[in-house]
């Protein structure tokens, strides 16, 4: 009677490390939003603002020439039946310099939001790949999808290179 209890003692405890064996090696997937991590940040929304008041200044200015150069094109229109050749001339060409200043203008602004947005986000988005590379870890996962980015956004530090082996299998360097 011993022996049964003490069998099925040991039997007990065999199949409860063998699970806890198994839970601890199991393979672990997750998958994060990388876009939904980032609106939640704080931060973002400053940075948000930030962007969004210059693009608006922008698109103010942008107004104001593009204003200037309609009256200045509706006039020349108007009278350019009754100008003198080189006054239609002077006007065409400050016609063309206002247009060329204006698609200065443009890039200009596009760059500078674009550089805006690169100092501004790209800190919270290094931030936000920090955090899921240490939950990551962390949690033991093997790797971690982005579902708003068709990409792993985390792989374990203790994962293989296959690409040696997979090359041997295809025969080439």
């Amino acid at each position: 009677m011993k022996k049964k209890i003490v069998l099925s003692v040991i039997l007990v405890f065999s199949i409860l490390f063998v699970n806890d064996i198994y839970a601890q090696s199991a393979q672990q997937i997750a998958f994060v939003n990388s876009n939904e991590l980032l609106d939640a940040i704080p931060e973002k929304v400053t940075a948000a603002n930030l962007i969004n008041d210059l693009n608006r200044k922008y698109k103010e200015e942008l107004q104001v020439m593009q204003n200037d150069y309609n009256k200045k094109y509706s006039d020349f229109i108007s009278y350019q039946n009754s100008m003198a050749d080189n006054v239609r001339l002077r006007r065409m060409q400050e016609l063309y310099e206002l247009e060329r200043q204006i698609n200065s203008f443009m890039k200009v602004a596009q760059d500078d939001i674009q550089n805006q947005e690169k100092n501004l986000i790209a800190p919270l988005r290094q931030k936000v790949k920090d955090a899921i590379y240490l939950v990551g870890v962390e949690q033991g996962y093997i790797c971690i999808y982005d579902m708003a980015n068709p990409t792993i956004a985390f792989i374990t530090p203790d994962a293989h290179d296959a690409n040696p082996q997979v090359k041997q299998k295809l025969g080439v360097q």
